[in-house]
């Protein structure tokens, strides 16, 4: 669970509400500089289509990033010509720089931008707004890396794409495809506060804002796009590449130093499933899977460089006996820290009796594997023995993880209540105010009048409380006229010093 202390600037996800159809729903930017040529077939184009398929109203904004030729004319004759077009004018260079400051300045609720060529397809246009539109995604990209895409371009640009993209992966952990297609979206509420911390003017804007984005939780919505290549792009390849590698490098540094406040980029309690305290599903399962086969592979090969040590100088059985005990305690201490977040000496002897306990039933698997392979065979080879162990290690690792998360490190928060279990998954709860005494006949402490509400069954007080908070349980369906439905939740005090002690996060 996430436990930002920061409560956040954004609202909560929700649908666009209906507007008069003056307003723009969307503002779709055009950053141009020298376009003197290609500037009116594209926004004529692109008027077109959106005025033929676009079922809200819109607005296209040329964004001037200080041409020297006619590109600020055209721009002024097109606007008076086409009420949906305006244009801006900046006196510095820099596609980043025009984005941030035409998208801080308008007033529709999505924002998109594409590149003057419309080398995208128009038709992955709407795909692309859909989704901030409904309140489903933060931002939206189009992505030509898709396996749905259609793309023509060359080799080269085909390689310096596909290297840039491998290189975000694995220095930033990105995981969304395609980094610097000219055919993106975002909702004006994120813009207004994930802007203020992108800090590049130029080619990499795309990249810092989209790296940020993910790594504060935001949702980004992928469409795979039909893409045609520019022959006549004036984009310089290598001074590109260059500054996004510096980009890169400066992103990184600061996402490790912890010197980005992503923490205003949360959203209100309630608004994350995560959130809510559900029974009967296994907490962090997946993410406890997978960690435990990360330790259980890094464990079975340092069991079997201990087991061909110890074979040295040892028989089979002594040699297996004393690789699996030394591994069996590195794997517990593991597993305890890394994959069901248990921080702290409390407990660090009894998780290790216990794996121990567990390390006896793993002995038991492989020993007996290898007695089995010696009554077949007389004088087995040290490749067979070997790989009769890694068989017999497996199946000791599937045993181990279902003790380990039954037994050893099972998760009690769905047993006896701990002191205040942590509901809120990004940020603590606010306190909750005390609770005057209720009466039926819609009477309060103090003479105020209030509507008589339903009876409800109270919770049992909790031993933690130092304060009278409302215990009683809601039910998340619950009608105006006091019928229950299903979906009872259980909403408990939370304070923001409290954390479960199992929780890696």
């Amino acid at each position: 669970m996430r436990t930002d202390s920061s409560p956040g600037n954004l609202p909560a996800r929700e649908h666009l509400p209906a507007t008069d159809a003056g307003t723009a729903v969307l503002d779709v930017v055009i950053p141009v500089y020298n376009e003197e040529k290609d500037l009116q077939p594209c926004v004529l184009r692109l008027h077109e289509h959106l005025k033929r398929t676009f079922p809200y109203a819109f607005r296209i904004t040329v964004a001037d990033n200080a041409s020297t030729d006619t590109t600020p004319l055209v721009a002024a004759r097109l606007a008076e010509r086409i009420p949906e077009v305006t244009s801006f004018r900046l006196e510095q260079k820099g596609r980043g720089r025009a984005l941030r400051t035409v998208w801080s300045a308008s007033d529709a609720p999505v924002l998109a931008y594409m590149d003057v060529d419309l080398s995208t397809d128009l038709n992955a246009l709407l795909p692309l707004v859909a989704p901030l539109i409904s309140g489903h995604s933060d931002l939206a990209i189009g992505s030509r890396l898709s396996r749905s895409s259609r793309v023509v371009r060359g080799a080269k640009r085909e390689f310096i794409s596909r290297t840039y993209n491998l290189i975000l992966r694995g220095s930033l952990q990105a995981r969304f495809s395609d980094a610097q297609c000219g055919f993106k979206a975002i909702r004006r509420d994120v813009a207004q506060e994930l802007l203020p911390l992108v800090e590049d003017t130029g080619w990499f804007f795309d990249t810092e804002m989209l790296v940020l984005a993910e790594r504060a939780g935001l949702r980004i919505h992928e469409v795979p796009v039909d893409w045609v290549d520019d022959p006549n792009s004036t984009v310089h390849i290598v001074k590109t590449a260059t500054d996004d590698l510096k980009g890169v490098w400066r992103v990184g540094r600061a996402l490790a130093t912890g010197s980005l406040s992503l923490d205003r980029l949360t959203r209100p309690f309630g608004d994350d499933p995560r959130d809510r305290e559900l029974t009967d599903v296994p907490g962090g399962l997946a993410r406890q899977l997978v960690g435990f086969c990360v330790v259980g592979g890094l464990s079975t090969l340092f069991y079997l460089l201990l087991y061909s040590g110890f074979r040295s100088f040892s028989g089979a059985q002594v040699a297996n006996a004393l690789a699996l005990l030394v591994s069996a305690i590195a794997n517990t201490a593991a597993n305890r820290r890394l994959t069901f977040g248990v921080r702290g000496r409390s407990g660090a002897v009894r998780h290790q009796a216990q794996g121990l306990v567990v390390f006896g039933i793993g002995l038991a698997l492989t020993s007996g594997s290898l007695a089995a392979l010696n009554t077949a065979t007389s004088d087995p080879s040290h490749s067979t023995e070997l790989a009769v162990l890694v068989v017999a290690n497996l199946a000791a690792t599937v045993l181990r993880f279902l003790l380990f998360r039954a037994w050893v490190f099972p998760d009690r928060r769905g047993g006896t209540p701990s002191p205040s279990p942590v509901v809120a998954s990004h940020q603590p709860v606010p306190p909750v105010r005390p609770v005057q005494p209720f009466h039926p006949t819609g009477a309060r402490q103090g003479g105020d009048a209030c509507p008589p509400l339903p009876q409800r069954p109270t919770a049992a007080p909790s031993p933690y409380d130092t304060a009278p908070y409302d215990t009683a349980p809601y039910r998340a369906g619950e009608a105006a006229d006091g019928s229950w439905r299903d979906s009872t939740m259980q909403l408990q005090a939370v304070r923001p010093h409290d954390h479960d002690p199992r929780n890696a996060r």
